[in-house]
């Protein structure tokens, strides 16, 4: 594959489009498809293979938090229980505007083929999930919701043009608004012009040895948005899903097992079943996730066991509401109808991202973001459980419509790339090894001391695959990460810091860290995250 010398002169192909949306998740093509049906010229821009399942969409279990009419829920009821699990850094106008639109997002899912289980005809089936006070969320075969969300859209999103194996490399932009996107394919390298772009690139999972995400979940959004002069927010939030299952291997995507299972009754219990939560938080096993993965972090670090169970042994009918965990558990050799599910906290979800608007737009004109690379001010310092599709389907929706509409607005856009482009980075190992020591469940001022000094050794490098251009996205990120939670001297929502252990009430802001003024790896934090 062709490296970037002289590419501003010499791309090796260029192309136009209206809206060019990065990421092929229920964010990205909900938000494409939006564009599509409002007479755009949309490009979906994929790094992965057409049939790769590399989307955290796919991945989901647990399914979508929404109120349904007729249930006795209330959206003042979701957002309280949204406000109370994000630790005081929610945007409570964000939380009821995203809220209020699910049940429409739901109904356009569906309208698009995606069928979700019923408790009889023509009812959906509810469970419950941790920090839920409503039995809320919706799914689709038992446990595979997420599946069935990326099968729908896939199918739905056969109208428009997927480019598989493109790799976003930079927003490009001009001193006012986005201009387009540099892009690596196998012809090289190339420029998309289009005055309006879509952030929808998911997480940053594999800024750890061991996570629930995908292997593309390397930060690329955020390091775009970085790059382009974008700021981003609460990014040291990162949650832990407090049961991704152990099987002894310590690096990669590992497989999460559903909070439902906790919701229907499991229970969390050490290696010599005693219960992991109790005392910890008076709703127990359905605390919020950073609670719960605080309390199991704790209880390892005293006993020094590998993993704490699940007991789902008097779960009824296991293999069949929870089809998903059952096939991974035996795959590694567990019948969880017969024996307790070794599980461990793992790196799962960025609750802060590029800074939006609920409507997706960001502080560049032209640049929209959705989904998990977002902060549009949903989650605060935790993610509520199964809010994440939901906010997916709410703001791609809202992205693609306003990307359309300001595509309309600007008109035709002339992008210019780089001459060349390096960027500095560590190797994937590296970065993830020393993200896995300094910057995991629990931090502390010497760690991430430490992890900042280390990100800080990286080298400039070209960026000529997708390998380099991803090493690159999570050495920015880790970097974004180290400062923002050295400098939030407390511990709220699923940023634990060991020396700081107390919530800190002066410190109740968000912290939007961006480049400095020259362009290269130093970062500054200032207060407030507005775009």
């Amino acid at each position: 594959m062709t490296g970037f010398s002289g590419c501003g002169g010499s791309t090796h192909w260029q192309q136009r489009a209206d809206v060019v949306v990065i990421g092929t998740g229920v964010a990205g093509l909900v938000a494409g498809l939006a564009a599509h049906r409002r007479g755009r010229k949309v490009i979906v821009l994929d790094k992965a293979g057409e049939h790769a399942g590399a989307t955290a969409t796919g991945y989901a279990q647990g399914g979508i938090a929404v109120v349904l009419p007729g249930t006795g829920d209330s959206v003042d009821a979701h957002v309280a229980d949204t406000l109370a699990a994000g630790g005081g850094l929610c945007d409570a106008d964000a939380v009821h505007s995203i809220v209020a639109d699910g049940y429409r997002a739901v109904r356009d899912l569906v309208h698009d083929g995606a069928c979700f289980d019923e408790a009889t005809p023509g009812q959906l089936a509810l469970t419950r999930e941790g920090g839920h006070s409503q039995r809320r969320i919706i799914h689709a075969g038992g446990d595979a919701t997420g599946a069935e969300v990326q099968r729908a859209l896939d199918q739905a999103a056969r109208v428009l043009d997927i480019r598989h194996h493109h790799v976003a490399v930079r927003v490009l932009r001009d001193d006012t608004a986005v201009t387009g996107v540099l892009v690596l394919n196998e012809d090289g390298p190339g420029v998309v012009h289009a005055p309006a772009v879509i952030l929808a690139t998911g997480g940053l999972g594999h800024l750890y040895a061991a996570t629930t995400n995908p292997e593309g979940a390397t930060g690329d959004g955020i390091a775009l948005a970085l790059w382009a002069g974008v700021p981003v927010a609460d990014i040291e939030f990162v949650q832990f899903h407090p049961t991704m299952l152990f099987d002894g291997h310590t690096g990669g995507r590992r497989p999460l097992v559903s909070e439902a299972l906790r919701g229907e009754g499991a229970r969390l219990v050490d290696a010599h079943g005693e219960p992991i939560t109790v005392g910890v938080h008076p709703m127990g096993d359905l605390a919020p996730r950073d609670v719960v993965a605080g309390a199991i972090d704790a209880r390892l670090k005293a006993t020094g066991d590998p993993c704490v169970y699940l007991d789902a042994r008097h779960v009824s009918g296991i293999a069949h509401r929870f089809p998903t965990v059952t096939a991974a558990c035996r795959r590694v050799g567990i019948d969880p109808a017969r024996q307790p599910i070794p599980v461990v906290p793992g790196a799962h979800y960025s609750c802060g991202g590029v800074v939006t608007d609920v409507d997706g737009r960001t502080a560049l004109p032209g640049l929209f973001a959705a989904g998990e690379v977002a902060r549009t001010g949903m989650h605060g310092a935790n993610r509520l459980a199964s809010n994440s599709l939901l906010e997916g389907l709410v703001v791609g929706g809202r992205a693609g419509r306003g990307a359309a509409e300001h595509a309309v607005a600007a008109g035709p856009s002339r992008a210019v790339a780089p001459d060349r482009l390096a960027a500095a980075s560590l190797g994937r190992r590296d970065v993830q090894a020393a993200m896995s020591r300094d910057a995991s469940v629990v931090r502390d001022r010497h760690g991430l001391t430490r992890l900042r000094d280390v990100l800080a050794a990286s080298t400039t490098r070209p960026l000529r695959h997708r390998a380099d251009v991803e090493d690159a996205a999570l050495t920015l990120t880790a970097q974004a990460v180290a400062v923002a939670a050295l400098q939030r001297a407390e511990s709220r929502g699923c940023h634990h810091r060991g020396d700081h252990p107390g919530a800190d009430p002066a410190q109740a802001f968000s912290g939007a860290v961006e480049l400095d003024e020259t362009g290269h790896v130093g970062l500054k934090v200032r207060a407030g995250a507005c775009c």
